[in-house]
């Protein structure tokens, strides 16, 4: 610690020029003896003087982010040792990562001692992860994009068929795997047919192969039920293909449903989270879409009893009703055929139809009777208009002896009257015709023809000038028709006498 001497000879740099030492110091006895102030500030200038360092830990025992200002609290550790840190509020919500335990991480800062408990902690200023660590955070950020995109969401994800009969595999053909999906299906259904698409599942360029495994498998005609996509269990690191964006895109558009079933069961892939159906395992993902034999017969004979039950009690119910149905239908038909017996009775009692015969003498004797009657009555009117025409005929030559006087009158009366009305009739026309001749010379007309006009305002004929005024209509009438126009000026008889 060069620039120190703890002999007292050189200050110090808590010291100051005229400063006293403290009550309680031990400087006064012996310059070599701190206090405890005096031994912090020693240690905590020290410190200061060390650059910044960049310390590769396993974040442990995290707290935080604290209240608004968002401090966080933790240890790094590795397998001896451990340290304290802080990261304040501001630079944690500047990372974009985040601490949880058990992440290896890449911290950069500087050490700090705490004046009143002389603890000494790491500020961190920068962490960032790295191994694992950085994958997993990788595989988080993804996993949040694609579930912002609803690739997650279970209403996306398809149902898979209860009794799968074309299942398609895409996996390694040279692992185990292949041998425990083939082995779990013969087991469980030898009816299900498999066909097998070989892709390799880790390694450089795996991902570009799954994903066009994927797409012959999804091709396959007739087309399988559901595709597998599986492998066996591995590494964090050796699973990072199944976390290939590109790849859980495929998955997801996928016009066939996809189970996954990637053995590793602490973590889930991003090709899980995508899948219509996640299984921890490739046996169980086998398992899931091949439903055992035995397991089937006791499906058939559960759903066997279940529709027997079903006949069962929908036969019992349309008996019922059918018994029902028919009781109803006699009663009515009973009811019906009592209606009918009662107006039958009531018909038959009528005299008509009880007594037929009695009827009809009845009325032909009535009828005859009428005859009789009618015949009379025609008897008597003939007899009747026989004795007028007697009497009329009686008569008639006196009554031309009584009508001669009256005609004759009546000739000489109509030759009077004759001659009375043509004199009348030619002393009227005489009198009409000197009428007309004096009519025809006032008419306005024949003034008309001699060169005078007839002048109209807006109710009739006009008898005045007084009668207008400058901009009313004016319409004058000759002989042979008319004109008409607008008044643009009045002057009266003396004026224009004088003009």
């Amino acid at each position: 610690m060069s620039g120190w001497n703890l002999t007292g000879i050189s200050a110090a740099p808590w010291e100051h020029p005229g400063a006293a030492p403290s009550a309680g110091a031990a400087a006064e006895d012996d310059p070599n003896i701190l206090s405890v102030t005096q031994a912090v500030k020693l240690a905590g200038a020290t410190l200061d003087e060390l650059p910044p360092i960049t310390v590769l830990g396993e974040v442990s025992g995290f707290r935080g982010p604290y209240g608004a200002r968002g401090h966080c609290y933790f240890q790094i550790k590795d397998e001896s040792s451990s340290l304290e840190c802080i990261i304040w509020g501001g630079v944690y919500k500047a990372s974009p990562y985040e601490l949880k335990n058990g992440l290896k991480m890449r911290f950069t800062g500087k050490f700090e001692v705490y004046a009143r408990t002389g603890k000494m902690s790491f500020t961190i200023s920068r962490f960032e992860p790295v191994g694992e660590g950085l994958l997993r955070q990788q595989v988080a950020a993804l996993a949040e994009k694609l579930r912002r995109e609803g690739l997650m969401d279970e209403a996306r994800k398809r149902p898979i068929p209860a009794f799968c009969t074309r299942v398609a595999v895409v996996t390694s053909l040279s692992g185990a795997v292949i041998d425990d999906v083939k082995r779990t299906l013969r087991r469980r259904n030898p009816l299900v047919e498999l066909i097998c698409v070989g892709s390799r599942v880790q390694g450089e360029g795996a991902e570009a192969e799954l994903i066009e495994a994927l797409g012959r498998a999804a091709a396959i005609e007739p087309a399988p039920d559901c595709i597998l996509l599986v492998r066996g269990g591995g590494s964090f690191e050796d699973l990072m293909t199944f976390n290939d964006e590109a790849l859980a895109r495929a998955v997801a558009a996928s016009p066939v449903p996809v189970v996954t079933g990637i053995g590793h069961e602490p973590d889930t892939s991003i090709c899980d989270m995508v899948s219509d159906r996640r299984c921890s395992t490739p046996t169980a993902a086998a398992e899931s879409v091949a439903p055992a034999a035995t397991e089937l017969a006791e499906l058939l004979r559960t759903r066997e009893h279940r529709l027997a039950t079903a006949m069962a009690s929908a036969t019992g119910e349309a008996a019922s009703e059918l018994a029902r149905a028919s009781e109803r239908a006699t009663h009515a038909i009973e009811a019906r055929l009592s209606r009918e017996a009662l107006a039958l009775r009531v018909l038959a009692e009528r005299p008509c139809l009880r007594r037929p015969d009695e009827t009809v003498l009845r009325r032909a004797s009535e009828l005859e009777q009428s005859a009789d009657r009618l015949e009379a009555a025609m008897a008597r009117g003939q007899e009747r208009l026989r004795s007028s025409l007697e009497r009329l005929l009686v008569r008639f030559p006196a009554g031309e002896s009584l009508l001669a006087t009256p005609r004759a009158d009546l000739a000489r009366a109509s030759e009077r009257l004759v001659r009375a009305g043509r004199g009348v009739c030619d002393a009227r026309s005489s009198e009409l015709a000197r009428q007309a001749a004096s009519l025809d010379a006032l008419s306005p007309l024949k003034v008309l023809a001699r060169g005078y006009a007839i002048a109209y305002d807006g109710e009739g004929v006009a008898t005045s000038a007084g009668s207008f005024a400058p901009g009313d209509a004016l319409r004058v009438r000759f002989a042979d028709g008319e004109v008409s126009g607008t008044v643009s000026a009045v002057a009266p008889a003396a004026a224009s006498a004088g003009a």
